[in-house]
């Protein structure tokens, strides 16, 4: 699943670091620092895949020389806790190719240079050996003042001011989410990324009446794990991998975490089943199925474990072989009333929430949302989604159908008792 991550730190001389020194660990290479006089090589690091140096148009040339680079911008700082460049950490998508990856951290980069004038230089790390192998990522380190024809200019007060800073990073972190789905969306990918916070995600779910996206947003942000606790994670998933076991979390950090992510998931399986259950339901009411087959064809298509993967017309010829053989043996009109299937259906789709659950399956019948009548209260305790789709699954389908024609007669005897009370010429 894709995740968004961009982070943005400054390498400071009061924390006894300097450009150098991070240039030469992120691109792995050997570089001299004039100021400190000291040498920083990392020729030996490995799982560096790219690195490339961007410059506004009328840099001079020897900006493209990483070492006289990242010396210039050192002898450029003079005082002692000077901040003499600014590193944009990226999580790059694992979804995406090595080179769409490069080409959405080149365009990244390409908007800070016209965005502030400064120097940049990119390194694209693969994911460590022993780590998770999604973890495709960039660092992007940049110059803190203008580079220009004559060399270093001006501080970059923009992103220095605390006024201002936080505002350009935002929107920074907004380019980098757009980047990143359009690269998603040329792959077809489903997932999509946020550079929002949890609640701001959960109130523009709110205001577009997307309650079930609320509810799996209404949580806390994910806990971080820190170097040591995830080393010890990765750990004993390897070893529980290689001994063919379920992973235990080893770490309280990493309980937590493991339960929450487990959650997750669980929470997105039922809406994904929810989803397949709606979208086939209303295909087989397209194709003119009685609510009976078509709800049964929505519970199967939900409960079915090969649906990774399927478009539109792989549901349509999945439905065409989930309910090919009621229609050969039935091909009677279903009553129109009330029946057992749809209700089965509707109760799947309603959540403990209630009315946005209950409107979601009240569209499926053809009506619109402001047909729906007024909240109603669900007593004692719902069944789950694993118990009300084996009791349907399991019930014969002549059962189905038999409940159906009685709750019909129930409907019609309803109605003629409506006519008695209309009749002009009884009284009360």
């Amino acid at each position: 699943m894709a995740s968004y991550h961009l982070s943005v730190k400054t390498i400071k001389r009061s924390a006894g670091r300097s450009a150098t020194a991070a240039a030469a660990y992120r691109v792995g290479e050997r570089i001299e620092c004039q100021r400190e006089g000291r040498v920083h090589d990392y020729t030996r690091k490995q799982g560096i895949e790219e690195t490339f140096i961007l410059t506004p148009k009328d840099a001079p040339d020897w900006a493209l020389d990483r070492s006289r680079l990242w010396n210039e911008a050192e002898a450029s700082e003079t005082r002692r806790n000077s901040v003499t460049a600014r590193e944009w950490e990226l999580a790059l998508p694992s979804e995406i190719s090595a080179e769409a990856r490069s080409q959405i951290t080149r365009q990244f980069a390409e908007e800070l240079v016209s965005r502030y004038g400064v120097a940049v230089d990119v390194a694209i790390h693969a994911p460590h050996r022993e780590g998770d192998q999604r973890n495709h990522h960039a660092h992007v380190l940049t110059s803190t003042r203008k580079l220009e024809a004559g060399g270093f200019t001006a501080k970059t007060r923009v992103l220095d001011s605390a006024k201002t800073g936080g505002v350009e990073i935002e929107q920074m972190r907004g380019l980098w989410a757009e980047l990143q789905n359009r690269a998603l969306e040329r792959v077809g990918e489903v997932e999509r990324v946020d550079h929002r916070s949890l609640e701001k995600q959960r109130e523009t779910a709110l205001d577009r009446g997307d309650k079930l996206s609320a509810e799996e947003l209404d949580r806390d942000p994910e806990l971080k794990l820190g170097p040591a606790a995830n080393s010890m994670e990765r750990r004993a998933k390897a070893v529980a991998e290689r001994q063919g076991r379920e992973y235990v979390p080893v770490t309280e950090r990493g309980a937590v975490v493991h339960a929450a992510r487990q959650a997750r998931a669980a929470f997105r399986e039922m809406r994904e089943r929810l989803d397949i259950a709606r979208e086939t339901y209303s295909i087989e009411r397209e194709v003119g199925q009685g609510r009976v087959s078509a709800g049964l064809a929505a519970l199967r298509a939900a409960t079915s474990k090969e649906r990774d993967g399927r478009t539109s017309d792989d549901i349509r010829e999945r439905l065409s072989q989930v309910v090919g053989q009621s229609r050969d043996q039935d091909d009677t009109p279903k009553p129109e009333g009330r029946n057992y299937a749809r209700e089965r259906l509707k109760e799947i789709m309603e959540k403990d929430a209630g009315r946005d659950g209950q409107a979601a399956a009240h569209k499926l019948d053809g009506h619109s949302e402001y047909d729906l009548g007024e909240d109603t209260g669900h007593d004692g305790r719902k069944p789950s989604v694993n118990e009300r789709l084996k009791d349907v699954l399991n019930k014969p389908r002549e059962r189905l159908e038999i409940e159906d024609e009685r709750d019909q007669e129930k409907d019609q005897e309803v109605e003629k008792d409506r006519d008695i009370d209309r009749d002009s010429g009884l009284s009360h």
